[in-house]
């Protein structure tokens, strides 16, 4: 899991005074809202480092024919009890293979690593309040899961050294 800090974060948004510009000026590293890559994905250049925020509302499938042209994904938690992004990160995983980072934005906490990680989520940007070591603690806490995951497709009963009693 790689730990984003807001400031040494090499993506920028694209916001002014006023909120954020509808139609942003295209450079590498640019992490821009759904409404601003509608409506400048036609003409955007192809090979530039791209990111979209992804409200947790937001039908992942419409953004499918994207994702070739995406490095990133920060998907929004508005709230830690709101785990819609927790569905939109496995659907971006499991169902769409992306490939880019997942980034988990917004009420981000420790005790939501461990399941943010089996949904597919590779990067957080912790809330301010939150520490990254004990982020880091907090990943090492189940070894091993029963069930499938996003990482694991298959559950561990399913694995022939589960069988053998190495599992």
């Amino acid at each position: 899991m790689k730990f984003v800090s807001k400031a040494q974060d090499p993506w920028h948004t694209c916001a002014g005074e006023d909120g954020p510009q509808p139609h942003p000026v295209a450079a590498d590293h640019k992490l821009l809202t759904l409404e601003q890559w509608h409506a400048v994905r036609d003409t955007w250049p192809e090979g530039l480092a791209t990111g979209v925020i992804l409200p947790n509302d937001a039908e992942v499938a419409d953004l499918a024919a994207d994702l070739p042209r995406l490095a990133l994904i920060a998907l929004q938690f508005p709230k830690w009890v709101d785990g819609r992004a927790y569905s939109q990160a496995h659907v971006l995983r499991s169902r769409l293979k992306f490939a880019g980072e997942v980034r988990a934005v917004g009420e981000v906490l420790v005790d939501m690593l461990p399941l943010l990680q089996r949904c597919g989520v590779d990067a957080v940007q912790l809330r301010g309040d939150q520490s990254r070591e004990a982020a880091e603690r907090a990943l090492g806490f189940f070894p091993g899961h029963y069930q499938a995951d996003v990482n694991e497709t298959r559950p561990i009963f399913a694995r022939p050294e589960a069988a053998r009693g190495q599992g």
